[in-house]
C-alpha cells in the first residue's frame, strides 16, 4: 500500500455535535492510518456511546473506504458520511456519527442531509491540514555565493533547517517532493554547476487549510 505524498486530513481528533429536530448527532473524527486503527476507533467510540440509537460510520484509509448505516435506513447514514469525506478530499480519517433519536422522524432526505452535514461541519470545526512530504537536501556553497543562495531560498519560501560555517557554507533545506527537481536545477544554474546535492531523511509537514474550497488542494 503506497502512502500518498501530499494529502488533506483533519488537524487532530475531535468531536462536534448538531441538534436536528431534537435528535443529537455527535460526530467523532479520528486520524487513522490503517484499517486496524479505523476498526479500533469505531469500536471504542461505539462502546463510549453504547446507549445511543445508532453509531454509524465511514472511513477513508489510503485507497480503502467503508461505510455502515448501523440500523438506519440503507444508504441514509454511512454513505452520505463517506461522500462528505470524499467531497472534502480527506484521507486517513474515520468518522463515527452517533445519533440519539429525539422523537421526530427526519425521512430519507432529512437523514442523508443530517449525516452528511454532521461530518462536514465537524471537519470544518476541527480544522483541515495539508500533509506534504518533504526531502532534506544538503549542499555546500562558497561564502561569496551564500547571500545570493539565501536570497533565492527565501524568495522561494524554502525552509532552511540548518547552516554550518566551515571551509564553505553547508546548508540543509527541506523541499516539497514535487518541486525538488526544479529547485535543484535552479540552484545548479545559479551556481554555474558548482554544487552537489546529498539527500537526507524525509518528513511530513502540515499546513492549515483556511479556505473551504478543498477541491483545489
Amino acid at each position: 500500500m503506497i502512502q500518498e505524498k501530499n494529502y488533506l486530513t483533519i488537524k487532530n481528533n475531535g468531536t462536534n455535535e448538531l441538534i436536528i429536530k431534537k435528535s443529537r448527532f455527535i460526530t467523532t473524527l479520528v486520524r487513522t492510518n490503517t484499517i486496524a486503527e479505523a476498526d479500533q476507533a469505531i469500536a471504542a467510540i461505539t462502546k463510549k456511546y453504547r446507549d445511543a440509537t445508532h453509531n454509524t460510520y465511514a472511513y477513508v484509509v489510503e485507497d480503502h473506504v467503508k461505510a455502515s448505516d448501523n440500523g438506519e435506513p440503507a444508504g441514509t447514514a454511512g454513505v452520505p458520511e463517506l461522500k462528505a469525506l470524499q467531497l472534502m478530499n480527506l484521507k486517513n480519517v474515520t468518522a463515527v456519527v452517533t445519533r440519539y433519536f429525539g422523537g421526530i422522524k427526519l425521512g430519507t432526505g432529512g437523514l442523508i442531509r443530517a449525516y452528511s452535514n454532521s461530518v462536514t461541519e465537524a471537519a470544518e470545526a476541527i480544522g483541515v491540514v495539508k500533509r506534504m512530504q518533504q526531502q532534506k537536501v544538503d549542499f555546500h556553497v562558497a561564502y561569496n555565493k551564500f547571500d545570493e543562495v539565501q536570497h533565492f531560498l527565501t524568495n522561494e519560501q524554502i525552509f532552511i533547517a540548518n547552516i554550518d560555517y566551515g571551509v564553505d557554507v553547508n546548508i540543509q533545506i527541506f523541499i516539497d517532493e514535487k518541486v525538488r527537481t526544479v529547485v535543484e536545477n535552479n540552484l545548479t544554474n545559479l551556481l554555474a554547476g558548482q554544487i552537489t546535492f546529498n539527500l537526507g531523511e524525509k518528513r511530513y509537514i502540515e499546513v492549515p487549510i483556511t479556505e473551504h474550497n478543498y477541491h483545489s488542494q
